[in-house]
């Protein structure tokens, strides 16, 4: 790890960036076909994957709990020198993610229609949206490996693997969803089958990747997987950075699931609001690209900082990645806006979908500075293990602001979908003045491990 002399930062932080950038690329590319691809088949089918999209990422929140608690306690670690510590912390994260990526299927299957019916989803697409969560749910042991893969290969700054990965995911994804969903090539056109499946099968693939990636380079053995009198001294850091990052998946998705059902359950239009909001949220993920990748590399880069001991090199270092991103961000944003209609109306041909699309995306892309800005010190938070403030920051937009204002302003004063979407700019704005101030405020990187705790000298 060099040091970060000011001349070079911006070099390193593009280094580490542009690849994830790119994979973040990808990883909308996969959305965008996929919501596509269900509007050519029927509307109807735009709403279930939008909700069941936002209700997988509640399934997989012990896995990007534990990546982001890996993240922190390798980097850290290598930062350290301490590459046995390291490699046994793969070694954990590992093991977590088998075992939950089975705990979720068994326990989810079984309760899926009571889960769909918490959703408040109507009734005309409920047997529907009960489908693709059941497909969904066997796609979670795969993903669980993935995620926790790449947060492993993110965290020793080899970001080419992930990159390749989800290449592979997006391919396969998408030759799926055109030749099985919509009968392109000569195949069965099997419709909302075709679509759920190949998302299964791309999953599975990536993941198989990865683990070939970690045996070709010599990680994955039988040496990474530490006794358990180390893995008792190392899992309290690990659950302490994951359970707070964890909370916050639950707090974030949890509220996104309640925000669903306010919108399902409005005076007017709710179908058609659901539609429009899964198209949005697909556009609107393009400006999420950059904001993702800076995530992780501020991530990684003060993890690392922290780890060689340099504490307020850690802060520079964020902000100077925050003043990137902003930059970039509102250029793109500008741009984008300059042909938001034709991009809403090739995504969402149906004109009363495209409509709302178009309401919810003025709303969140005003939103999308202060987005950033929740992104980015989270992630260079997460990377001190300070996941603790996040929860906080998190918590007290999505359930102090963003909810209640959304009844208010959705069913009480405007009685339509555009409360909704106002509620999101008002608590993002909220969370961003929360994360910023911790960050330059606070000590948080007080939540970084010693070289001698933790595992001890390894």
């Amino acid at each position: 790890m060099q040091t970060l002399a000011a001349p070079s930062t911006t070099r390193l932080i593009w280094t580490l960036s542009w690849p994830q950038v790119l994979m973040m690329v990808f990883h909308f590319l996969i959305g965008f076909v996929d919501v596509w691809v269900a509007g050519q088949i029927d509307h109807r089918l735009q709403a279930a994957l939008g909700i069941i999209t936002q209700s997988l990422f509640f399934f997989l929140v012990i896995a990007t709990a534990v990546a982001g608690g890996g993240v922190a306690a390798i980097s850290q670690s290598l930062g350290a020198g301490r590459k046995l510590r390291a490699e046994r912390y793969i070694g954990l994260c590992l093991q977590v993610a088998v075992v939950f990526g089975l705990v979720f299927p068994l326990a989810g299957l079984p309760a899926k229609g009571l889960f769909v019916r918490l959703l408040q989803v109507p009734q005309d697409i409920a047997p529907l949206t009960e489908y693709v969560l059941e497909v969904f749910l066997f796609t979670l042991p795969p993903y669980y490996m993935l995620i926790v893969q790449n947060a492993v290969f993110r965290s020793r700054q080899k970001v080419m693997v992930p990159l390749y990965a989800m290449i592979l995911v997006t391919l396969v994804n998408t030759l799926g969803d055109l030749g099985l969903g919509l009968g392109w090539f000569g195949l069965p056109r099997l419709g909302v089958t075709g679509v759920v499946w190949s998302t299964f099968a791309s999953i599975s693939l990536g993941a198989l990747y990865g683990l070939y990636m970690l045996h070709r380079d010599g990680t994955l053995r039988r040496q990474i997987f530490a006794p358990w009198r180390w893995v008792r001294c190392a899992y309290p850091y690990l659950f302490k950075v994951a359970w707070p990052a964890g909370l916050m998946q639950v707090v974030w998705h949890s509220g996104y699931l309640v925000l669903f059902a306010i919108t399902a359950s409005l005076p007017e239009g709710s179908v058609v609001a659901l539609a429009g909001m899964a198209a949005g949220t697909r556009i609107e993920s393009l400006l999420f690209l950059p904001a993702f990748a800076l995530n992780l590399t501020a991530s990684i880069l003060v993890g690392h900082l922290l780890g060689e001991g340099k504490p307020e090199e850690a802060r520079r270092i964020g902000l100077r990645i925050l003043h990137i991103g902003l930059v970039g961000i509102i250029t793109v944003t500008l741009l984008l806006w300059t042909v938001l209609d034709p991009v809403a109306g090739f995504l969402a041909p149906n004109a009363e979908v495209k409509a709302q699309a178009l309401d919810y995306l003025t709303w969140n892309m005003l939103a999308i500075p202060f987005t950033l800005t929740t992104m980015i010190l989270a992630g260079a938070l997460g990377g001190a293990g300070a996941t603790l403030y996040n929860l906080l920051g998190m918590g007290t937009g999505t359930w102090l602001v963003r909810l209640p204002l959304a009844y208010i302003l959705g069913h009480l004063v405007l009685g339509r979908a555009t409360g909704v979407w106002i509620s999101m700019l008002a608590s993002q704005a909220c969370q961003a003045a929360i994360l910023y101030y911790i960050f330059t405020r606070r000590d948080w990187q007080r939540f970084a491990m010693s070289g001698k705790r933790n595992g001890n000298s390894t």
